[in-house]
């Protein structure tokens, strides 16, 4: 099974207006069309997905539609929880546990909760720090949920990089 992990775009700063909590933050125009190069730049290098998890504050599933747009048209957002700032691992197993027969499966999240999941689908400790910049990705490949032996970290892009292969 391949995981990419995916931290959502660039997201409006400061709660004001209709905007009444950190939940209700969206992408900027900015964030929005990043994370679109993102998503263009990862079908460039053969990325597929077959499953979109996001966490359900609002910047997280905006991100996940625009992946769904450029990389899966037709499929849906399933939300989790566990995806949430302060989500636990554990929980994202148990509700992952259920797609175990997707092959491509993203989850958008947010730091530093996405860089504590890698560290966990690594088997590496909390030593491991894996800053992900906003629309920043990495793939990890597992055999199992939840993972009986470590996974494998395939690559780690940020999305400068990912933005000059769109």
């Amino acid at each position: 099974m391949k995981l990419y992990l995916l931290r959502h775009g660039i997201a409006v700063d400061r709660i004001r207006g209709e905007i009444k909590s950190d939940w209700e933050r969206p992408l900027t125009k900015e964030g929005q069309e990043e994370t679109k190069a993102v998503a263009l730049g990862l079908r460039k290098i053969g990325v597929k997905a077959d499953l979109i998890l996001s966490s359900p504050l609002v910047r997280a599933k905006q991100t996940a539609e625009i992946v769904i747009e450029v990389l899966a048209k037709g499929s849906e957002i399933q939300i989790s929880e566990a995806l949430a700032p302060g989500g636990l691992a554990s929980d994202l197993y148990k509700f992952l546990k259920q797609f175990s027969q997707k092959e491509n499966i993203f989850l958008v999240g947010h730091e530093p909760d996405i860089s504590r999941l890698a560290s966990n689908f690594l088997w590496a400790g909390p030593e491991l720090y894996m800053p992900f910049k906003k629309a920043g990705i990495c793939r990890i490949d597992i055999v199992d949920i939840p993972p009986t032996s470590p996974g494998v970290l395939k690559w780690f892009l940020n999305p400068k990089i990912l933005c000059l292969l769109a």
